[in-house]
């Protein structure tokens, strides 16, 4: 029996101080500049970028940390595109390996949890819905949804469903914006906006945009209008880059909108945009710098800065 108690004993002793050696710190970025960053946003205390062509997310309890001394949150994904979470659980999107891995916060590192594998074709883009505590992830290639919960009591969570949208099949969707019951998607080779119903996924209205702004990133709601990041025209050329804004999602096709690619140096190709301590985030990739932090208020855009 003794014998019993000291073979348990060990075997806890060696699991829980594997534990610790694993995750008691977490490396540092080493990078002195991002490659392609996608997205930048605050969850809980704690910031994080998405830094795509590096392979790795990365995070900060202080913006004006030197890139360099970022603590790498993981290393195991090949062109991630975004992070979300519910507090708990952080979700990423392991874009070129068609994965999503969870994690979980430690005293100061990130423990992974779960491996979610054949994610469609290329998932790009991952929220949380608090209205329904749900995880939504989008396969940027396959017109799919898949909705993942919590299992209650845990720090696991479970597919729900996956929905799809057989408008979007074989359509490039680099993003989706949940507005309370719709949600839009910017589809490229449609050349247009769908809005769908979010429970159903039927779509409820299509909203064309010119072919030079097809390569549409993401819809934004900036200073109660819809501001659009573009990567691209219709035929992927990256010199339509820019950032337009409209009141209403009509106004696209009839040219009743506003380009503001010069506000932000006007080079580089806007990507997603974030919110949180007050201000606007705007990713500006193929140029530096690669960050812009700004304000929007009464139809202006002011204090714009570059990061990084």
């Amino acid at each position: 029996m003794n014998c019993l108690k000291k073979i348990l004993f060990f075997c806890m002793t060696f699991i829980i101080s594997n534990i610790f050696s694993i995750c008691t710190y977490a490396a540092e970025n080493g990078y002195s500049y991002l490659l392609m960053p996608t997205q930048i946003t605050k969850i809980n205390n704690l910031y994080f970028i998405v830094d795509c062509n590096h392979n790795q997310v990365i995070y900060t309890d202080n913006l004006n940390t030197d890139l360099m001394h970022w603590k790498v949150m993981t290393r195991d994904v090949k062109k991630p595109h975004a992070i979300a979470s519910d507090g708990d659980i952080y979700m990423i999107t392991d874009t070129d390996q068609n994965r999503i891995l969870t994690f979980e916060k430690g005293y100061d590192c990130f423990r992974p949890l779960q491996t979610f594998e054949q994610i469609g074709k290329r998932p790009h883009f991952v929220d949380y819905d608090y209205s329904n505590n749900l995880f939504y992830v989008w396969s940027s290639m396959t017109g799919e949804m898949y909705l993942y919960k919590r299992i209650p009591e845990t720090k696991l969570i479970t597919l729900q469903e996956i929905k799809t949208i057989p408008e979007l099949t074989n359509c490039y969707v680099r993003s989706f914006t949940i507005l309370e019951d719709v949600i839009l998607f910017p589809a490229v080779e449609r050349s247009s906006i769908l809005m769908v119903d979010k429970n159903s996924f039927a779509v409820i209205n299509e909203y064309p945009v010119p072919n030079h702004m097809a390569g549409m990133v993401q819809i934004s709601i900036v200073d109660n209008n819809f501001l659009v990041t573009v990567s691209t025209d219709l035929q992927y050329n990256l010199q339509y880059s820019t950032v337009v804004r409209a009141q209403h999602l009509e106004d696209f096709a009839l040219g009743n909108y506003e380009d503001l690619y010069n506000l932000f140096g006007n080079n580089g190709t806007p990507y997603y945009i974030s919110y949180f301590d007050g201000s606007y985030y705007m990713i500006h990739e193929n140029a530096a710098p690669n960050i812009y932090r700004f304000h929007a208020k009464n139809g202006s855009f002011y204090d714009i800065k570059g990061l990084y």
